[in-house]
This record gives structure tokens, C-alpha cells and sequence, in this order.
């Protein structure tokens, strides 16, 4: 295998979760030339990723002119296409670019037959409810090439590769000291969002014990809007509104200086816990065998572990209802429903935890 192309049209969470599988392909074939195909607008967090030559994007509705494009692109121009989710988008831009292909396809027969019929090797995705991390299953693409392995084994599933730090803007620079507490309070769906009042009541807790704290979050206004409400609560440099400010390199420097971080299942969490700092994850429906922050040690959360998971740098904290982790989109199933499970985690909670991690550190 010469050229590999990795798909991974997803979101940038899920792109974050293949780099174990890109790193275990290198360590296969070294000398192979390996791209990534996603989204638009995703792909930061691979930006620089040693193991990748090239990011190649698309963008959904681009119209025919920019499919053509990039079918000439894709077509026969790899030997392994390593498809990483189920959608039929990824496993046709696969089908273009390599005569051999391993995929994800879904467990519904009636989804999968003809994804089977396609590939190489198929691995049946665990879905939201299963007992395999997002990041072991990706993994397990590269199962029919591991017994001809050499040089070395392949990556474990927590061996995720965050990108490489960058200097910060140079106000940010002068404003946070070492030992910041990181606060990311915005997500990007609200059954996933802890309610902002809480995020109040830890920041001013936090505040109070004499801690520095950073706000981040992206510059999108709802992002905006979740750290405005938070930024008045003290004047910089104790409280440091650093949203939209910082690219994924940036936030990495600032992530790697930090003494705490605590946030959601979203992407930064991912990130936090990779660097190795000391990470608090709020999990709402989402399960942590599938999804849990890959800190050290690897993924071996449990579905419900009585409200609180510690896990090498990662504690992670859970609703105490009889439901949780149902593997839902909130408790109505779509993207603006509330999560009674997140909201059900109190303030207080949280702020103990951070307190203990901080005595700790």
C-alpha cells in the first residue's frame, strides 16, 4: 500500500478520533503517502498532523462542477481507501478512489449490503448505544493487514495525535499566567449543553478560590452568546474571554498550560484529555463507552459508573436518572432538545470535583 486515503467526512470530534487509526497506518506502511478527505470547516484539528501528506475537502451541496472535480481527483489515484463512518457519501468517495477498501457500515442490513459488497473488510459500526469506542472501531479497519505488520505494532486506541501548538495572539499572551482553569462552556447542540446558570455558578466558585479562568468557544453567536454570559462576571486578567480568538494550534498552547479543564462532549474535551491535562467532562445521553475523552489510560469507561468515571486525567460526570446514557439526541431525540440527565448534574458537583483536581495538581 503505497498511497491510502482515510474518509472522514464527519464531524471535527469524530476527524480528532481517527488519528490513532492514521498513526497505526503509518506505523503499518511508512513509506506510504496518506491523505484525508473530509469537510469543510473540519479538518483544523489534523492541520500539520506529521502522519498526513495532504487534507483534501468537500463541501456538501457544492454543486456538480465541484463533484466532478473531485471525482477526477479521487479516481484510482490510491491502493486503500479506509472509510471511517457509514454514510453512503464516504463509502462512494472510497469506491473512486481505491480498488481496495475497508469501511464502517451500519448494523441494518438493508444500509449495509451493498457497502459489503464493496469492501474488502467491514466492520459493523457499535452505534451509539454499543460497547466500542468511536476510536477502537476505526481502529479495526486495519485488522486484515495487522498479522503481515512490521516494524512495530499498531497504535492503541488512546493514542490520539493533537496538533501541534502555536504561539498565542499576543494580548491573550500577556493577560493568562500558568495554571489557568479552561472553561469551555458552549456546545454546538443543546442536548449537549450544560445549562449556562451552572456555568456561572462554577466560574464565580472558581473566581473565588483564587483561580485564573479562560473562556473558550468558537466565534460563531452561539458560541458568543454562551460566553457572553459568563465574560462579566470578573474583569481580565481573572477572567479572560479568549472565544473566537484562538485557532486549534493556539488552543493547544493554551490547553497545554492549563491546570484544569472543564467542558462538554465536544471536541475540545477530546483534545484537553489528549494533552494529558486534567480534564472534568460533562456527559449528558451520550455514552462514555462510545464516546468517553481518550486520556490515559484507553477507553475503559463504563455506560453508567454511579455518576462519576475517573479515568487516568479524565474525570467524567454523569446524570444520577435510571436512563442515562441512552444514546439519544436529548430526551425528545433531535439536536435542540433538552437533556434532563445534564441537567440534573449540579453545580456543586462539578465545583468539588474541580476543587479536588486543582488540590491535586
Amino acid at each position: 500500500m503505497r498511497r491510502i486515503l482515510v474518509v472522514a467526512t464527519r464531524q471535527i470530534g469524530d476527524v480528532l478520533l481517527t488519528t490513532p487509526l492514521i498513526r497505526a497506518a503509518r506505523v503499518r506502511w511508512p513509506e506510504a503517502r496518506i491523505d484525508v478527505l473530509g469537510l469543510a470547516g473540519t479538518l483544523g484539528l489534523i492541520r500539520g498532523n506529521p502522519d498526513i501528506a495532504e487534507l483534501i475537502e468537500t463541501r456538501r451541496g457544492a454543486g456538480w462542477r465541484a463533484a466532478l472535480a473531485l471525482l477526477r481527483r479521487l479516481w484510482r489515484r490510491y491502493d486503500l481507501a479506509l472509510v471511517t463512518q457509514e454514510s453512503d457519501r464516504a463509502h462512494f468517495y472510497a469506491f473512486l478512489a481505491a480498488p481496495v477498501r475497508s469501511g464502517v457500515v451500519p448494523s441494518a442490513a438493508r444500509h449495509a449490503w451493498w457497502k459489503r459488497v464493496l469492501l474488502r473488510h467491514a466492520v459493523v459500526a457499535a452505534g451509539d448505544r454499543g460497547d466500542t469506542h468511536s476510536a477502537a472501531e476505526k481502529l479495526a479497519l486495519l485488522e486484515p493487514w495487522q498479522e503481515a505488520a512490521a516494524g512495530g505494532s499498531p497504535a492503541a486506541p488512546n493514542t490520539i495525535v493533537p496538533p501541534a501548538g502555536s504561539a498565542l495572539p499576543a494580548e491573550l499572551a500577556s493577560q493568562v499566567g500558568p495554571g489557568a482553569v479552561v472553561v469551555h462552556a458552549p456546545s454546538m447542540w443543546r442536548y449537549k449543553q450544560w445549562p449556562i446558570e451552572r456555568y456561572r455558578v462554577l466560574v464565580t466558585a472558581l473566581l473565588a478560590a483564587g483561580h485564573q479562568v479562560v473562556l473558550t468557544g468558537s466565534a460563531s453567536a452561539e458560541d458568543r452568546a454562551s460566553v457572553d454570559a459568563l465574560a462579566g462576571l470578573a474583569p481580565p486578567p481573572r477572567l479572560v474571554d479568549a472565544g473566537g480568538r484562538l485557532d486549534w494550534n493556539q488552543l493547544t498552547t493554551l490547553l497545554s498550560g492549563a491546570a484544569l479543564f472543564v467542558g462538554p462532549d465536544t471536541s475540545v474535551t477530546h483534545l484537553a484529555a489528549a494533552l494529558g491535562v486534567p480534564v472534568i467532562a460533562l456527559f449528558g445521553p451520550s455514552n462514555p463507552m462510545r464516546w468517553g475523552p481518550l486520556g490515559t489510560p484507553g477507553p475503559d469507561y463504563v455506560k453508567q459508573g454511579s455518576g462519576i468515571q475517573r479515568r487516568g486525567n479524565v474525570v467524567l460526570l454523569q446524570g444520577p436518572n435510571a436512563c442515562v446514557p441512552c444514546g439519544r439526541a436529548g430526551c425528545d431525540d433531535h439536536r435542540d432538545s433538552r437533556s434532563a440527565c445534564l441537567e440534573a448534574i449540579d453545580a456543586e458537583r462539578v465545583i468539588e470535583q474541580a476543587l479536588l483536581a486543582l488540590g491535586r495538581r
